[in-house]
């Protein structure tokens, strides 16, 4: 049977999770109007085969990463999700199926974060597959976080647990350390979900634009993710390793193999929130947190200072990092 061609594909597949302001996808445009005394956030992230996943992952898995890691964009930003477009560039070699499963996924994570699709444009791709979201929230007017608000003596809190997905990378990638193989069924399944699927804080939006500084999502590492953030302006910071909030599966891997601690400390993928807060707003920052069903759990300090981040064991003794970050280039 002849694949749809480009008209054809939007009517079958995306038309049907088009927002108001979207016609139905049957326009080049849509129109999306903010709730009265409310600013937009716009953000934008591509994910691409081979580079940022697998090409044989779950397509659904595929369409819930490209939408989560842009609505984390939003959730550290204090933004509610409001809608989306999407570029899909597809490679020669496309099934309907592959796209039907995607679809699926796609509104799956919709109905997870919130916000509907408002267009996009599907193309041919000269290489491998690339999917680019544009993700549109909104907060009320002059509300939104920045990245660069950290102050010297501000505490530093990071939601969830962090270096799941990292460790869920390794243990999906095709030549595993010779600790994969001790780690049991269970455990590698959660790690590699926390791998396909990020969990975009979005129950923190509000409690962040009220009680914290700064914030970014954690994308790259937390080692790198941290260093952005206090970057210039003479701050640094103090982490104490022994503070951070690990899975129980991150946890066993991290006992069985203590090497691990890098890619827990510096891989990326987790998509966790990373804010910086004074310390007088730090007890109601978690217990509204806690409230909310997302934890935060204080890992640090800002401090004076030029360096990048210290990284510091139980025993005092300093993990050196080296770049710390995820970079494309």
């Amino acid at each position: 049977m002849a694949r749809p061609d480009e008209d054809g594909l939007i009517a079958r597949y995306f038309a049907p999770l088009a927002g108001p302001g979207a016609d139905g996808l049957r326009d080049d445009a849509a129109t999306l109007t903010p709730t009265p005394g409310h600013d937009l956030v716009l953000t934008a992230d591509a994910i691409v085969a081979g580079v940022h996943y697998f090409p044989d992952d779950p397509p659904a898995s595929i369409a819930r990463k490209a939408l989560g890691v842009n609505v984390s964009d939003l959730a550290a930003k204090g933004a509610d999700p409001r809608g989306y477009l999407l570029t899909l560039a597809l490679p020669d070699d496309w099934t309907e199926d592959w796209l039907a499963a995607f679809t699926a996924g796609l509104r799956e994570g919709l109905a997870a974060f919130g916000g509907h699709l408002l267009g996009g444009d599907t193309v041919r791709a000269a290489g491998p597959a690339v999917i680019g979201v544009t993700a549109i929230g909104e907060v009320p007017h002059g509300t939104m976080l920045r990245r660069m608000g950290a102050r010297i003596g501000d505490r530093l809190c990071v939601s969830g647990t962090i270096g799941d997905a990292a460790l869920g990378l390794i243990l999906r990638g095709a030549s595993p350390p010779a600790w994969a193989g001790r780690v049991d069924a269970a455990d590698r399944a959660a790690l590699i979900d926390r791998y396909w699927h990020p969990r975009p804080r979005i129950a923190l939006a509000a409690i962040l634009r009220r009680h914290a500084r700064a914030a970014m999502d954690i994308s790259d590492g937390l080692a790198g993710d941290l260093a952005k953030m206090l970057k210039g302006e003479g701050r640094s910071a103090e982490i104490d390793l022994a503070a951070l909030p690990l899975s129980e599966a991150a946890a066993r891997v991290l006992a069985a193999a203590p090497e691990t601690i890098m890619p827990i400390v510096s891989g990326g993928d987790d998509y966790e929130i990373l804010c910086a807060v004074a310390p007088e707003r730090l007890d109601a920052l978690r217990i509204e947190a806690d409230a909310a069903g997302c934890p935060l759990t204080c890992i640090g300090i800002v401090t004076t200072g030029e360096t990048r981040p210290t990284f510091r064991e139980a025993s005092g003794r300093t993990l050196g990092i080296g770049t710390g970050s995820f970079s494309h280039f």
